[in-house]
């Protein structure tokens, strides 16, 4: 069995396609990221309009046709299958008191949308204030505490949808 690639296009489209198959493609490259490519004696124009080289995902143009690709190898797709994706980031679902102290402000509600690094709450912990941003974009789910309220370590403060 040769390595190959597994190829999702638009997720819609699945295709297996063979490491050989790549070296055997008859394509020219007429600019910078655009092709003539020429597939079983048809022509067609390529373009590469957008590519995100860490999650192997691109949107190609082909003959006026626009696409979404993305491409896995099969060490991609073992890393996937353990749940090990390469290049996402840990989905953080709970702000946790890092210390004991004193909820100063509180600058969120239940439901509100934040975007990253919007000021969520300020705790007040040995004569300092530490302002807690969000880590994500999201949803406020629930605010387990009120301003004045004296928190202890780990003590759970919100909760992202």
């Amino acid at each position: 069995m040769s390595m190959g690639y597994k190829v999702n296009v638009n997720d819609t489209f699945h295709f297996d396609i063979e490491k050989e198959s790549v070296s055997l493609l008859d394509s020219v490259s007429v600019e910078d990221n655009k092709f003539h490519i020429l597939h079983e004696n048809k022509p067609y124009k390529a373009e590469i309009l957008a590519a995100d080289f860490h999650q192997k995902s691109y949107t190609v143009k082909v003959n006026n046709n626009t696409y979404s690709v993305v491409i896995s190898n099969l060490l991609d797709v073992l890393i996937k299958e353990m749940g090990f994706e390469v290049g996402l980031a840990k989905q953080v679902n709970f702000i946790k008191a890092p210390m004991p102290g004193l909820i100063l402000e509180i600058g969120v509600v239940i439901g509100q949308e934040v975007k990253v690094n919007d000021n969520l709450i300020i705790l007040g912990a040995m004569k300092m204030e530490n302002s807690f941003l969000s880590p994500r974009d999201g949803i406020i789910k629930s605010i387990s505490v009120n301003i004045g309220d004296a928190v202890d370590k780990g003590q759970l403060l919100i909760e992202f949808e």
